[in-house]
Protein backbone atom coordinates (compact mmCIF):
# COMPACT_ATOMS: atom_id res chain seq x y z
CA UNK A 1 0.00 0.00 0.00
CA UNK A 2 1.28 3.47 -0.87
CA UNK A 3 1.83 5.86 1.98
CA UNK A 4 -0.17 9.08 1.78
CA UNK A 5 1.07 12.22 0.09
CA UNK A 6 2.96 14.50 2.47
CA UNK A 7 0.54 17.43 2.48
CA UNK A 8 2.76 19.56 4.70
CA UNK A 9 5.62 19.22 2.24
CA UNK A 10 3.28 19.79 -0.71
CA UNK A 11 1.85 22.96 0.83
CA UNK A 12 5.35 24.21 1.63
CA UNK A 13 6.32 23.70 -2.01
CA UNK A 14 3.22 25.54 -3.21
CA UNK A 15 3.58 28.49 -0.85
CA UNK A 16 7.25 29.20 -1.49
CA UNK A 17 6.91 30.18 -5.15
CA UNK A 18 5.85 33.32 -6.98
CA UNK A 19 2.54 33.08 -8.80
CA UNK A 20 1.51 32.84 -11.56
CA UNK A 21 3.75 29.83 -12.18
CA UNK A 22 3.94 27.20 -14.88
CA UNK A 23 3.68 23.49 -14.14
CA UNK A 24 7.30 23.08 -15.28
CA UNK A 25 8.57 25.81 -12.94
CA UNK A 26 6.50 24.38 -10.08
CA UNK A 27 8.10 20.95 -10.50
CA UNK A 28 11.59 22.45 -10.83
CA UNK A 29 11.07 24.48 -7.65
CA UNK A 30 9.81 21.43 -5.75
CA UNK A 31 12.87 19.45 -6.87
CA UNK A 32 15.20 22.25 -5.77
CA UNK A 33 13.49 22.40 -2.36
CA UNK A 34 13.97 18.65 -1.87
CA UNK A 35 10.35 17.54 -2.21
CA UNK A 36 9.88 13.81 -1.88
CA UNK A 37 9.11 11.55 -4.84
CA UNK A 38 5.37 11.38 -4.07
CA UNK A 39 5.01 15.16 -4.20
CA UNK A 40 6.94 15.30 -7.47
CA UNK A 41 4.88 12.46 -8.96
CA UNK A 42 1.62 14.27 -8.17
CA UNK A 43 2.87 17.58 -9.57
CA UNK A 44 3.90 15.80 -12.78
CA UNK A 45 0.32 14.54 -13.22
CA UNK A 46 -1.46 17.91 -13.05
CA UNK A 47 -2.45 19.62 -16.33
CA UNK A 48 0.23 21.53 -18.21
CA UNK A 49 -0.77 25.17 -17.71
CA UNK A 50 0.03 28.25 -15.67
CA UNK A 51 -1.34 28.33 -12.12
CA UNK A 52 -2.38 31.67 -10.62
CA UNK A 53 -2.51 30.64 -6.93
CA UNK A 54 -1.61 27.76 -4.60
CA UNK A 55 -5.35 27.01 -4.49
CA UNK A 56 -5.37 26.47 -8.28
CA UNK A 57 -2.63 23.85 -7.88
CA UNK A 58 -4.43 22.19 -4.94
CA UNK A 59 -7.66 22.00 -6.95
CA UNK A 60 -5.81 20.44 -9.91
CA UNK A 61 -4.37 17.82 -7.52
CA UNK A 62 -7.83 17.13 -6.04
CA UNK A 63 -9.19 16.48 -9.55
CA UNK A 64 -6.59 13.72 -10.04
CA UNK A 65 -8.23 11.56 -7.37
Amino acid sequence: MMSPLNLVQLNKSLNEVDYPISKTALIKNAEEKGADEKVLRVLKKIPLKDYATPTDVSEAIERLK
